[in-house]
């Protein structure tokens, strides 16, 4: 079984459709809604994971850009300035999923992007304002 973390971009008139029974029924891929701000009328976002077989995922990844959903690596809507980060680790306290975390033997903080679900809960706690999400 294959995982993917993408966000998914509904252009208005895509918003209403039904895509995660889509993806469910026509391609058998458990989608998980992580995050979503979806409104009638306007563009949507969503985070989802995907897990399924590779080539279903694919196939349905492409129906989705087909009906003009714009389809991103998740991995790449958070960004952690790394260089300027003390370690304080006030964002580890605010990540429920562990994503952030500060650990032994050097301190440093690190990011599993994989864990992120885009919360946004770390961008207001560092007081450096080091983290920056794009959702």
């Amino acid at each position: 079984m294959a995982k993917k973390r993408l966000v998914l971009t509904f252009p208005p008139e895509v918003v209403e459709r039904p895509v995660v029974s889509l993806m469910v029924k026509e391609y058998d891929v458990i989608t998980n809604i992580l995050r979503a701000e979806i409104h009638e009328g306007e563009i949507g976002r969503m985070l989802v994971e995907l897990e399924g077989e590779g080539k279903k995922i694919k196939a349905g990844v492409e129906h989705l850009k087909v009906m003009g959903v714009q389809v991103e690596e998740a991995i790449t809507d958070i960004e952690l300035d790394e260089e300027l980060c003390i370690s304080c680790g006030a964002c580890t306290a605010v990540c429920l999923p562990r994503a952030l975390k500060v650990q032994a033997p050097d301190w440093e903080l690190g990011l599993d992007k994989d864990r992120c679900i885009l919360c946004g809960f770390c961008v207001d706690a560092c007081p450096l304002q080091l983290i920056k999400v794009k959702f």
